[in-house]
């Protein structure tokens, strides 16, 4: 059983520990546990409870009304706000329950919500990217444990996929071609999947490789398809060679296509770059950069 720490509960919920504290005594909302050594604690249905009442607080309901309102009336006022409020915290709570719950219908509905109101590129940029932001912090601190990280991460997977699998493919021999790839020893490729879908949708070829690739496994695919650019990401710490040396490589094995780079090792150490490589430190100039080069619009 999971366990939580009253500072838990305030990076997940966003509800100061001062203020929950303030509500156990006064409304008796949530009872703590406490350890042999009466240190308190709180279970996953103390998380969950106070992620619902979050949700209802942003919404207007006053604390007062909610300590009357029992779990069933909650539950299913929670229910109707999380279907049609798109308020981004609001959406972000409902998203945190879902993965406390490692409950994928609940996640289904919102997302999906999302992708018929807004579009799946909106969505993505607008709800589930600030969401994977949170889940970045809450696992860093040990907020949430590794089944919940996977589960979650393998929905948003496969949503990716299936608005990449919707779109079509180019068959323009005189638009831009991409490889896509992650170097050796990153595995973490939802970024990635999401610019595939990104450059598909504006009408570009892409060549995907995926995670953990070799660059000498990437020199026969870029010799036979001979990509106008070649994008990676490198976030995890290189531990065979420094990512200067990396890059480098890259530059000299390809160097007639555009290179372009991101994630949090490049960004954020001094990095000196060929004229045919190129920095994009977020997605907001990544998206800009694509659509400079788009063969056609965004149909978002």
């Amino acid at each position: 059983m999971a366990i939580y720490s009253i500072k838990d509960l305030e990076k997940l919920s966003g509800i100061k520990a001062h203020t929950i504290r303030i509500w156990e005594q006064r409304y008796g909302i949530i009872n703590p546990n406490r350890t042999k050594t009466n240190i308190r604690y709180y279970t996953e249905e103390n998380l969950k409870f106070l992620l619902n009442i979050a949700i209802l607080r942003k919404t207007g309901i006053r604390i007062a009304k909610i300590a009357k309102m029992s779990l069933d009336e909650i539950a299913k006022k929670v229910c109707s706000i999380s279907s049609v409020n798109f308020e981004h915290t609001t959406q972000l709570d409902a998203l945190t329950i879902s993965m406390i719950e490692m409950d994928d219908f609940k996640f289904n509905q919102i997302i999906s919500t999302n992708i018929k109101q807004i579009g799946f590129e909106r969505t993505m940029i607008e709800i589930i990217t600030p969401f994977l932001d949170k889940l970045g912090v809450l696992w860093l601190t040990g907020s949430i444990n590794p089944a919940q990280e996977h589960f979650i991460s393998c929905l948003i997977r496969q949503k990716i996929i299936g608005a990449i699998d919707r779109e079509e493919i180019s068959n323009n021999p005189e638009g831009n071609k991409f490889l896509l790839f992650l170097p050796e020893g990153e595995t973490q490729e939802l970024s990635l999947l999401f610019l595939h879908y990104l450059l598909k949708a504006r009408g570009n070829k892409v060549i995907y490789l995926g995670q953990n690739i070799q660059i000498e496994d990437l020199k026969p695919v870029y010799h036979i398809h001979k990509p106008n650019y070649v994008f990676t990401m490198i976030s995890a710490a290189f531990h065979k060679k420094p990512v200067q040396q990396y890059i480098d490589r890259l530059a000299v094995e390809f160097p007639d296509s555009q290179i372009l780079l991101s994630g949090y090792q490049v960004i954020t150490q001094p990095i000196e770059l060929k004229k045919h490589v190129h920095l994009l430190n977020n997605l907001t100039e990544t998206i800009d950069f694509l659509n400079n080069i788009s063969s056609r619009p965004s149909s978002v």
